[in-house]
């Protein structure tokens, strides 16, 4: 088993950041990609960023390409998802996932393995 919990939610405003933090334990050999999904209400939860957990490999969605960043601190057991540049359509819950599969294969919420509580992001305009 696997426990992921988040924390760095808040409220911000549009255009500016936020981190948010994720800290693994357990079973983390099980782990090959780790990533951050989000569910804004009515919405199905999508893919935001992904990395593999020991070469550091990235990939993003394009909705925040070049606006987010992920990285892992793989000694302290933590992944990070750097927010920059945040829009009135990035407020959701943030999802941190664990997976055994590829990078390739974890765009799709049911290749996840591990879930967190999530922790909410809004966005005032």
């Amino acid at each position: 088993q696997v426990q992921l919990v988040e924390s760095g939610g808040g409220l911000v405003q549009a255009g500016g950041s936020l981190r948010l933090s994720c800290v693994v334990s357990g079973h983390t050999f099980n782990t090959n990609t780790m990533g951050w999904f989000r569910q804004a209400p009515g919405k199905e939860r999508e893919f935001v960023a992904a990395i593999t957990w020991l070469g550091g490999t990235e990939y993003y969605a394009d909705s925040v390409k070049g606006r987010f960043i992920i990285s892992r601190v793989y000694a302290e057991n933590t992944l990070y998802l750097q927010m920059f540049i945040l829009k009135p359509e990035d407020p959701a819950l943030y999802y941190c996932a664990a997976g055994r599969g590829s990078l390739r294969t974890f765009l799709s919420p049911q290749s996840a393995d591990y879930w967190g509580q999530g922790t909410q992001v809004t966005v005032s305009t």
